[in-house]
């Protein structure tokens, strides 16, 4: 596979995310469902505590990739959705200190919603993989 960040504009490569990425050669594609602070039993966990459900939403997502034989550097779409805009980017460090470990920018859209399908979950990450 190959990536190819599009920035017309640079400001958004200091906030570690691309505007574009234009992906060749690529061979399988996965479409990931929204992510939150779940266990594996399905109860929402880390109740008001927004860095604790995004790092276990970012877990569970890589979770996803891992089983089909991906990483998170293989990220080339994220949306972020959140109750909590203000509170999200306080915390945002544990999105941004993951991908730059895996030296991923992925094209990154963040909503502020009204709330998400769980009570209590501050952030949901949908993502798409190629590899």
């Amino acid at each position: 596979m190959e990536r190819t960040a599009i920035n017309p504009v640079t400001w958004s490569a200091e906030l570690g995310f691309d505007q574009g990425t234009l992906v060749s050669g690529h061979t399988r594609t996965l479409y990931c469902s929204g992510q939150t602070a779940m266990s594996p039993d399905g109860e929402p966990r880390h109740d008001g505590d927004m860095a604790a459900q995004l790092a276990l939403s970012l877990d569970n997502l890589e979770a996803v990739l891992s089983e089909a034989g991906m990483s998170v550097a293989d990220l080339v779409r994220l949306n972020v959705y959140t109750t909590d805009v203000d509170l999200l980017f306080r915390h945002y460090g544990v999105l941004a200190s993951r991908l730059g470990a895996a030296k991923v920018a992925p094209a990154t859209t963040m909503l502020g919603v009204t709330r998400l399908a769980i009570p209590g979950q501050l952030v949901e990450l949908e993502a798409t993989a190629v590899a």
